[in-house]
């Protein structure tokens, strides 16, 4: 089957899980195809909600993968949430989140009582009910609610695994509004990782598995959106789905044939 192409792409913003990785190890040809790209000179940006690590530690397994990827260079739901909470003055937040990844939110205070805010991540199984009843007193003594990625479920290594949304929905139903979110698809995510490329949102493709996150939010945000046949990707969701990508394309190995 021949590779749809998407004509005037300057820069890509490329998922991460399941898109140049699964279950942390590469997708086959993901480097080489990567590579090629900067050779024709397309500029590249990593986009990815996982909350589990930090940005730095992100670099380093990318590195590890034969993956050119300098932090600078990688645009995560952290920061983008550490831009919106300083931006609001939320300086004193309470963090559903895993210890290391505090690292992401410099100048923000990480407390237990009275925050401005409650920050939520993925926090695996400690999401506990003490947990999330902790988080719940605090949104309901009026903090603000803000989520990093709201993501149904991934593709772990023992098939799909929940993500943090469904905790988010529970918290959202329990303390009767909606929280913020920070990651994609949201329009203010995208935007900040153009700002890495230095590209209008016309000169750039967004690629990854994700039918919602990656390719309905990169339309939205005036770019173009490729999904690739890995990791969460799922026929019967294309089928079912509204959403008509710009490109589908087997795996990343393929992106160059696309453009």
């Amino acid at each position: 089957m021949p590779v749809e192409t998407v004509p005037g792409v300057r820069g890509l913003l490329v998922d991460l899980e399941g898109t140049v990785y699964e279950a942390g190890r590469p997708v086959a040809g993901a480097a080489a195809a990567l590579a090629g790209l900067e050779g024709r000179g397309i500029a590249l940006c990593f986009v990815t909600n996982t909350t589990s690590r930090p940005r730095s530690k992100l670099a380093a397994e990318l590195t590890a993968m034969g993956i050119r990827a300098e932090a600078a260079r990688i645009f995560t739901a952290p920061i983008a949430g550490r831009e919106y909470l300083l931006s609001r003055g939320l300086a004193r937040c309470h963090f559903l989140v895993n210890p290391p990844m505090l690292e992401d939110f410099e100048g923000i205070e990480d407390v237990d009582e009275a925050p401005d805010a409650v920050v939520v991540g993925d926090i695996g199984q400690d999401f506990t009910y003490a947990r999330l009843q902790r988080a719940f007193h605090w949104l309901q003594s009026g903090a603000a609610f803000v989520t990093l990625a709201r993501n149904r479920y991934y593709q772990g290594s023992e098939g799909l695994l929940l993500d943090q949304g469904p905790f988010v929905a529970a918290l959202e139903y329990a303390a009767g509004h909606r929280a913020t979110l920070v990651g994609k698809p949201s329009p203010d995510f995208f935007r900040g990782a153009a700002s890495v490329l230095g590209l209008s949102p016309a000169e750039i493709a967004v690629v990854g598995d994700d039918l919602d996150s990656d390719v309905a939010g990169a339309q939205a945000s005036g770019m173009r959106g490729i999904l690739v046949r890995t990791g969460k990707f799922r026929e019967e969701d294309l089928a079912a789905s509204s959403t008509r990508p710009d490109a589908v394309i087997p795996s990343l190995a393929d992106i160059g044939s696309a453009l």
